[in-house]
């Protein structure tokens, strides 16, 4: 796997996880576990961010102190990547919005985009884009280009789950974007899905 892949192996991370591949839990379960782990997994990704050292006056003395420095934009790809918004708004209540519409060609499982959304300013944005399953990557390098074509420079991609196959499909493309994944399985079926996956995201996330 390239160095650039972080699987974000925390036992509280993987306990949720396996709530959402099981496929008894109902889709208000499922959202919330989206959610969770979406914002738990925020503060991995969150860590390339940049800072601003200070001074602060606490009731007592002055001390040292350190201030976000940079826009945060989270870029959801649609549908599925709404269910990850919630989680890091929780965390980072300030950022900025985007939305990246994309739905995959059944017989080419190649994406095909239908809208675009994107905050402004992206150049000077740490940019998280939430495609909650990298299976093929079609989705996700074409939701990276949109995001380079509007002049981000710092993209990192966050996954709730990634397959092999898509993580090295986005790092041939652009080995300098970083994978943030809770798990990496083996492959995919001959229509495209994670296996063993959770099945279609969206789907369980909207009940569709």
């Amino acid at each position: 796997m390239p160095s650039k892949l972080t699987v974000c192996d925390h036992p509280v991370v993987q306990d949720k996880l396996s709530a959402l591949r099981d496929k008894h839990t109902r889709p208000d379960d499922f959202r919330l576990l989206m959610s969770e782990i979406s914002a738990l997994m925020a503060y991995e990704v969150l860590k390339g961010v940049r800072t601003r050292r200070t001074m602060v006056q606490t009731p007592l003395r002055s001390a040292s102190a350190e201030f976000l420095a940079q826009p945060i934009a989270c870029v959801a790809v649609l549908r599925a990547g709404l269910g990850m918004l919630t989680g890091l708004l929780s965390v980072v209540p300030r950022c900025r919005v985007g939305h990246i519409g994309l739905y995959r060609n059944e017989e080419t499982l190649n994406p095909v985009r239908y809208y675009v959304r994107l905050p402004k300013d992206l150049a000077e944005s740490f940019v998280i884009l939430c495609d909650p399953m990298l299976a093929t990557g079609g989705s996700a390098c074409e939701a990276i280009r949109i995001l380079k074509t509007d002049g981000a420079r710092q993209i990192v991609l966050m996954s709730v789950l990634a397959c092999r196959a898509g993580v090295r499909r986005v790092h041939e493309l652009f080995p300098e974007v970083p994978i943030y994944a809770a798990a990496v399985d083996p492959q995919l079926n001959k229509s495209g899905y994670i296996v063993p996956g959770l099945g279609d995201a969206g789907d369980r996330l909207f009940w569709t």
